[in-house]
């Protein structure tokens, strides 16, 4: 699981960084950086992912499903991005990820 929950951050901080670059290209080093770093955060059911400084999304360890949030720490059941197995089935570098056509 760890593998995949790294290969989810570096796409994450790929696309976003992408959709950044393109939306404010003024924006670069250190700033650029903070906005897009993904840091996992392990839990005892949810592991959290943060992007910037901010809750983004939550992995629940049972299923690897993947849940956006609905305030820090709680899962929104009704925005669900796939599970572990299919991140490359959907756009993470937007303010909420998408499945992709």
């Amino acid at each position: 699981m760890e593998n995949k929950l790294q290969a989810l951050r570096v796409l994450i901080e790929k696309e976003t960084t992408e959709r950044y670059n393109k939306i404010y290209p003024h924006i670069t080093g250190e700033c650029l950086k903070n906005s897009t770093n993904v840091r996992i955060k392990p839990g005892q059911k949810y592991i959290k992912i943060d992007v910037g400084n901010s809750g983004k999304y939550m992995v629940e360890i049972s299923t690897q499903n993947i849940y956006g949030i609905k305030g820090y720490g709680v899962i929104h059941c009704g925005h669900y991005y796939g599970n572990l197995n299919t991140i490359d089935q959907y756009y993470w570098g937007d303010y909420t990820a998408f499945k992709k056509n």
